[in-house]
């Protein structure tokens, strides 16, 4: 990594700044639309949500289990504005927050509820999984490169664009949105460890899920890898992130309906069952720390496998750094610390950007679109 690191991007950065005045606030509102919370937890979340806009942050109360740990973490923030803080520090702790607000962590009904579960059942009932489940059957006629290709923009775009038009993406020499495109290089990669393990790093469920499993089948049905190794969050996480209940949630999907998409179910299931696919979890995921701080037993289980993809902005944020770097610095320099060849697939939705060509940031500083955080780019990077 580089000698001087640039500053860290800061709560108080204007996305940064949205994301805790109006995001926040929004989505207390929507869980408290979605569940039948009682008094103290309306009392508990509209406080968090007041402390985000304009209060200062408090530590967890002495009773939250790993209260010892977070007051530890947090002692250079606490009884300051939420702006003081690091903005992926701050945004993890608020999520840490949030499930104490309404007894994640404690005795009674409460405990070990995903109450992000109802969103992202609407998302598996809607349109988008439909019509990507349904277009399973068209990606099946496709060569085994297109049909990789096409496999992987579709994991990589999430719920942007539904499978058909990540097939005619697949198709096409030049992909819109991509602001960088190693594509070639992560097949290379793999092709390169043919039959070895492959350890991703989930982001979304939902739609996004349903794509990272094609991705898989894909990829051990054809022999790519010889196992997959699928890390999800251990507790409820930035609202859509994966758990192992959503892995089941994605699997019964693809296995209640017909055609090709059943067989990626079955064959998932089945592999499941013979060992070549994993669903592992720990507890680092939700801790507000970037990758460099990653304790060693993840580490040698990342460092044991023959190429690792993080999925999605958060792990981007947290592979890199959320940094203020010069857009230009190459991927692999910042990445180097990693513990083997690593890939990136990410929707861009924060301000941090790395490992961009000098005239694709030009040309990205001259459209005028807020580029860095609309989810409107994306990017494909190896190292």
């Amino acid at each position: 990594m580089t000698d001087q690191a640039p500053a860290i991007i800061s709560t108080d950065s204007p996305f940064a700044t949205d994301v805790f005045v109006k995001r926040h606030p929004a989505l207390i509102e929507r869980i408290l639309g979605a569940w039948p919370l009682g008094p103290e937890q309306h009392h508990a979340l509209r406080k968090l949500a007041e402390e985000n806009v304009s209060g200062f942050m408090e530590p967890l109360p002495a009773s939250a289990p790993d209260a010892d740990q977070w007051r530890a973490w947090g002692r250079d923030y606490y009884g300051k504005p939420w702006t003081a803080a690091p903005f992926l520090w701050a945004e993890s702790f608020f999520y840490r927050r949030l499930l104490n607000a309404v007894g994640y962590f404690g005795e009674g009904v409460w405990q070990g509820l995903d109450l992000f579960a109802p969103f992202k059942q609407a998302e598996l009932a809607g349109e988008v999984v439909a019509a990507e489940v349904e277009a399973l059957d068209d990606v099946a006629d496709l060569a085994k490169d297109d049909r990789g290709q096409a496999l992987l923009l579709s994991s990589l775009w999430g719920n942007r664009a539904d499978l058909s038009f990540q097939i005619q993406a697949g198709r096409s020499s030049e992909n819109s949105g991509l602001v960088a495109d190693d594509s070639d290089q992560l097949w290379k990669l793999l092709e390169a460890a043919r039959g070895g393990t492959l350890a991703i790093v989930a982001d979304n469920a939902g739609s996004e899920l349903i794509a990272d499993l094609a991705l898989i089948d894909h990829l051990l049905t054809a022999g790519t890898v010889g196992e997959v190794v699928l890390y999800v969050k251990p507790a409820p996480y930035y609202v859509s992130d994966a758990m192992v209940a959503d892995v089941g949630d994605c699997l019964r999907k693809l296995l209640t309906v017909d055609g090709a998409a059943r067989g990626v179910g079955e064959r998932l299931r089945e592999a499941a069952a013979n060992e070549r696919l994993h669903v592992r979890t720990d507890p680092f995921f939700c801790a507000p720390f970037d990758f460099t701080a990653m304790p060693d037993n993840l580490r040698a289980q990342l460092a044991s496998a023959s190429a690792t993809i993080l999925k999605g902005d958060l792990n981007y944020r947290r592979l890199v750094g959320d940094r203020w770097w010069d857009p230009t610095v190459p991927f692999g320099e910042v990445t180097s610390y990693f513990p083997g060849a690593v890939a990136a697939l990410r929707t861009l939705k924060s301000d941090v950007a790395v490992g961009l060509e000098p005239g694709t940031l030009a040309a990205l500083e001259a459209s005028g679109t807020t580029w860095r955080t609309a989810g409107t780019h994306a990017l494909i990077q190896v190292s």
